[in-house]
């Protein structure tokens, strides 16, 4: 594969719904460009995008895909993600590189959930869009009704530039409005024909020089006076008009049957923006102490600077960096710096990409994508710079986890590599956390949802030959008192020799703090060499409650009189003094449960909040409050117990069709009622 100049490179991501056909289409793109001899399907298992073995196995994306392909001297990088919202941060890796997108709808089923998310990823990033209609010979039987659902989703900027030409079984192909030409089926492949007489471009066209004309004073006196537009000035105005965002083109077809695909291509090239063209072609990065900001232009003149936006671990190459060149050229054996982590590395060999294979280059051009191996150091979000020029750009955003379940491996013999595997799936996925509760002794594993984990669980397998389980995660409860009581702790032991002797009195109270100490000695009862022991003693023994084994918080303890001896006392006397003191006083309390309370915030459209706020109650949850978002959503704040949101993004994803999403943290404990507490103490002791 040439090295090609910035003008004529694409970076585009498909995105859609699942199911909807966005590795098909690569397919035929792969075909048309005459880059593989014939078009593969998901369901043989000989689909380029889909080459993981987990993807072969499980009939859907998992992993963004990079496609880089070539068709009449331009090239174009595709990048293919997955359509399930569980798999949303290999979007988000790969939005963050693009220049534009291709918005795949599955034409027999319509705007599908999965389309409004995509919609609106792409709205949010500013990321201009072409609205591919698939599947038109699998039930699309009203077109204009599909277009006005899409109107009524994404607004006036949907501009439809194709006419089909007949429906479902009979579609064969289509009119473009903006070439003003008909594009049939025979067969085989796509030809140019001439517009059926009974199909009128007349009103769909007018629409779309109107939009065309608003991209430009001077086009909009023109199009008010009557005149007619050059072809220049119309592909200039959709050129503009796409890249501003004011203009979203619609066109239809069959990835199946190559339908589309060369217009598709054409319409990449004419309106998508070239890498120079994004955000002025200037990246903006900061200096390595992150005080001062650095712009690096667009250009292979530039000092090199790159960001990795995704980590491919491979059981036998180990792991690849795939990156975007934001500046310079990288060259194989070129010295480089991970400019975020200030290491210098050694590049080897330089490559593309295509699916799961290797495509061995000389170099790689800013504004192009491509890969390296064996940098362990490196990461996803990773800046790669030149070593006497740093630059580190912003991290990449990836969703946060809401589903959080406990690990564990089927086999003792699969312990010691589990968290080590898990590492290594965490580098390739950034969605997916790990993270070890040393309260519980649990290692907890946090993904986008149950499909995202179990995923996780089946790659530990095939990848790693580590056999997994997931179970709930425990709830860290809490102990407390609610009453003041006295405690005496008396250590004495004799041997033969020196024996050990330290008495104490406490007084253990209930307060705001966590845990608070006073030192109320007086006289030197307890000399002052030990009474950080006490301390020590007491930080220790309130590690484990007497209802249930939880740690004790909001206590204050006071030393207010004690004995020691001259010769037998030392700081293990009182330390040890404290800890039966503590115990003790424990035991004459009245003591509590006490559980973990979490502030959270979901989103949801509107009707489904009376179902959300129903369901929140039943969880013993407080609504805090309520406020409309863009979109027709609202966000709902409330305050409910850990305990019973363990599971709740399976939950929510039920009770809003997929349409809901929610972020949660740690906010306080409270008092658990009896009734619960008492099923919580009796678990614990089983």
């Amino acid at each position: 594969m040439i090295s090609y100049d910035m003008s004529e490179i694409r970076n585009i991501t498909l995105l859609g719904h699942r199911g909807s056909g966005k590795s098909s289409l690569v397919e035929a793109m792969l075909y048309i460009s005459n880059t593989t001899p014939k078009m593969g399907s998901v369901d043989s298992q000989t689909s380029v995008s889909d080459f993981d073995k987990e993807e072969m196995k499980q009939g859907f994306s998992i992993n963004t895909s990079i496609i880089p392909l070539e068709y009449l001297g331009h090239k174009y990088n595709i990048l293919d993600t997955p359509g399930y919202s569980d798999f949303s941060g290999e979007v988000s890796s790969a939005l963050a590189v693009s220049g534009g997108a291709v918005l795949v709808v599955n034409g027999a089923a319509g705007v599908e959930i999965g389309t409004e998310r995509a919609w609106r990823m792409l709205e949010e990033e500013g990321i201009p869009r072409i609205i591919f209609i698939n599947k038109m010979n699998k039930g699309v039987h009203n077109y204009e009704k599909l277009l006005y659902e899409m109107k009524e989703k994404f607004g006036k900027k949907v501009a439809p530039f194709c006419i089909p030409i007949g429906f479902e079984e009979d579609f064969k192909g289509f009119v473009n409005v903006v070439d003003l030409k008909g594009r049939i089926y025979n067969g085989e492949t796509c030809v140019d024909a001439d517009i059926p007489k009974d199909i009128d471009v007349t009103e769909v066209r007018s629409l779309l020089l109107e939009a065309i004309a608003e991209t430009d004073e001077n086009l909009l006196e023109k199009y008010f006076a009557g005149e007619d537009f050059t072809d220049e000035e119309i592909r200039t105005g959709l050129h503009n008009g796409v890249i501003s965002g004011e203009i979203v083109p619609v066109i239809i077809g069959s990835a199946s049957n190559a339908i589309g695909v060369h217009t598709l291509f054409e319409m990449l090239y004419n309106y998508m923006p070239t890498p120079q063209e994004m955000n002025g072609g200037v990246k903006i990065g900061y200096s390595l102490d992150g005080e001062k900001r650095v712009e690096r232009k667009v250009s292979e003149k530039e000092f090199f600077s790159a960001v990795i936006f995704k980590t491919i671990v491979d059981p036998y190459m180990g792991k690849i960096s795939v990156f975007k060149v934001n500046s310079g050229v990288l060259k194989k054996d070129d010295e480089i710096l991970i400019g975020n982590k200030n290491i210098k590395v050694k590049v080897g060999a330089v490559s593309f990409f295509r699916g799961g294979k290797q495509i061995l280059a000389e170099e790689v051009k800013a504004g192009d994508i491509g890969a390296v191996t064996k940098l362990p150091d490196a990461q996803t979000g990773d800046t790669l710079c030149d070593k006497e020029n740093p630059v580190v750009y912003k991290v990449i955003s990836f969703p946060k986890p809401c589903l959080y379940m406990s690990i564990i491996p089927k086999e003792k013999a699969d312990d010691d590599k589990l968290s080590g595997s898990l590492q290594r799936l965490s580098d390739e996925d950034p969605s997916f956390s790990i993270d070890r509760n040393f309260e519980t002794k649990e290692l907890i594993v946090g993904g986008q949802g149950e499909k995202h984990l179990n995923i996780i669980l089946n790659k530990l397998e095939n990848k790693f030959g580590v056999n997994a389980i997931l179970k709930e995660p425990e709830v860290s409860y809490r102990e407390t008192i609610k009453n003041s009581v006295e405690a005496q702790g008396r250590h004495k032991k004799q041997s033969g020799g020196a024996g050990q002797f330290g008495e104490v009195f406490i007084k253990f109270e209930p307060c705001v703090e966590d845990f608070s100490f006073l030192d109320n000695i007086h006289g030197g009862v307890v000399p002052r060499t030990y009474i950080p022991a006490v301390e020590k003693g007491l930080v220790e023994a309130k590690s484990k409650g007497r209802l249930a084994g939880y740690p004790v918080i909001n206590v204050k303890a006071t030393l207010y009189d004690g004995s020691y001896h001259p010769v037998d006392s030392n700081e293990l006397s009182f330390k040890q003094a404290a800890i039966l003191a503590f115990r003790k006083g424990m035991e004459e309390a009245r003591c509590v449960l006490l559980e973990p309370i979490v502030k959270m915030q979901i989103v949801a459209p509107d009707e489904y909040i009376g179902d959300i706020m129903g369901d929140m109650n039943k969880r013993r949850g407080k609504i805090l409050g309520m406020e409309p978002m863009a979109y027709s959503e609202q966000l709902l704040t409330v305050e409910v117990p850990e305990s019973e949101i363990l599971k709740y993004a399976i939950d929510l994803k039920s009770l809003t069709q997929g349409r809901g999403r929610f972020e949660y943290r740690f906010l306080k404990y409270e008092e658990l009622q009896d009734n619960l507490a008492q099923k919580v103490i009796e678990a614990r002791k089983r």
